[in-house]
């Protein structure tokens, strides 16, 4: 089974079952549309779906934020849509994870902070550079998902 875990947001972390993993920059740019963020996701999509295949996509579905984080949280929700939209149109399986899921799978701990996450990616996934907090977030998905369904 062909696995994509994401980790949504302008700095998207992903991992997938075939080996790759890393980080896409779905930065709106100078005179660009806010849209394109929403372009730029779905045209990686597509090159993953075409390069390695997609079967099942796992994705981290943030529900609830602080005040402070409204701005992600809208953020986090759009890029939560084309994800749903590509994978309907695409006949993909989708599954979207809390966060304290995933932080309680990577380090019995419902509520970590980016670092512990990061750290548990590095002693997790020996062989792996883990890019940054994002990366580790995607490979802890991709494992949770192969640990507790696969």
């Amino acid at each position: 089974m062909n696995i994509l875990a994401l980790d949504p947001a302008t700095t998207t972390g992903w991992a997938h079952s075939s080996g790759v993993s890393g980080v896409w920059d779905l930065s709106v740019r100078r005179d660009e549309s806010r849209g394109m963020r929403l372009i730029r996701l779905n045209k990686k999509l597509s090159e993953i779906h075409e390069s390695v295949g997609i079967d099942l996509l796992a994705f981290e579905a943030a529900r609830n934020a602080g005040p402070k984080m409204q701005g992600a949280l809208v953020v986090q929700a759009e890029l939560q849509g084309i994800i749903k939209l590509y994978c309907e149109t695409n006949e993909i399986d989708y599954i979207g994870l809390s966060p304290a899921e995933i932080k309680k799978h990577a380090t019995n701990k419902g509520n970590a902070n980016k670092e512990a996450m990061v750290k548990a990616a590095r002693s997790k996934f020996i062989g792996i550079d883990i890019i940054d907090d994002n990366h580790a977030d995607a490979l802890h998905i991709l494992d949770f998902i192969q640990v507790r369904y696969i």
